[in-house]
């Protein structure tokens, strides 16, 4: 398998995402290890956000709301008194945490057969988006329903979330529309300055509401579409105003995420 992984990374994942499904529970438990260690190590392509809730940073008070940060605004305070004037604000500083800058909602689309490259693909677009904002991502999965393996506000590991989509089974008809509802549901928990919807599909809706007007509404979409059949997804991209990218298997993910995320 290191051998396969060093050559054919994709027909490596796609073995274990098979794998992973066997009825012996020992070979199972292994190609779970395996594959996650090998589904990260193919993720970690491109830059990664810091950790943490937020950093601590000063700045001015006119602009910002925060305690106050009393050895930046020592000078100021002490001007203002021996002119005997109320102080500016804009000559006090306060303390505040930031935002992340950037949440990720993942909607992958599990209607019709989930193949070990399917369920692949699928494990290394939710690492790569754990990689890209790993304090502020969840991830979907949708048929006619939509089901959170990883909420915004969730703290589950990307390894713990990767085992869960290779064993994910295909559905039948695709709600579109209850998908991208519930990604604007996830994004609306974050306090991220940037919310970004990344949408593994081929937008071919077959159940549900109309999708377009869900679409347009929120505030960023990316569709990662496959390659063999992205012709509505390109289309479905063009009419909302969204970046498309078409990607053959799990190794094409993380330079195509980088592609439509950092457009």
């Amino acid at each position: 398998m290191a051998d396969l992984a060093d050559e054919d990374p994709d027909h490596a994942l796609a073995m274990l995402a098979d794998m992973r499904s066997a009825t012996d529970q020992q070979l199972a438990a292994i190609a779970a290890r395996i594959a996650g260690r090998l589904v990260l190590d193919v993720a970690r392509v491109g830059p990664r956000q810091a950790r943490g809730i937020g950093t601590m940073v000063s700045s001015p008070a006119d602009r910002f709301e925060g305690d106050l940060d009393l050895e930046r605004s020592l000078d100021g305070l002490v001007q203002a008194r021996a002119a005997g004037e109320l102080v500016d604000a804009a000559d006090l500083s306060v303390r505040h945490w930031t935002r992340p800058a950037t949440a990720v909602t993942l909607v992958v689309d599990r209607s019709g057969s989930m193949s070990g490259r399917r369920l692949a693909t699928a494990a290394v677009a939710a690492a790569a988006c754990a990689y890209r904002a790993p304090i502020d991502w969840s991830v979907l999965a949708f048929a006619d329903r939509v089901i959170a393996v990883k909420s915004q506000d969730d703290t589950r590991s990307p390894t713990a979330v990767v085992d869960d989509l290779l064993r994910l089974r295909g559905q039948g008809t695709t709600d579109l529309a209850a998908a991208l509802r519930a990604a604007a549901s996830q994004l609306e928990r974050s306090r991220a300055k940037r919310r970004v919807t990344v949408l593994m599909s081929d937008c071919r809706a077959t159940t549900g509401a109309e999708a377009l007007p869900i679409a347009r509404r929120l505030d960023e979409l990316c569709i990662l579409a496959p390659a063999d059949d992205d012709a509505d997804a390109i289309e479905f991209a063009r009419s909302v105003g969204a970046r498309v990218a078409s990607i053959d298997g799990p190794s094409e993910i993380p330079a195509a995420l980088l592609r439509v995320l950092d457009a």
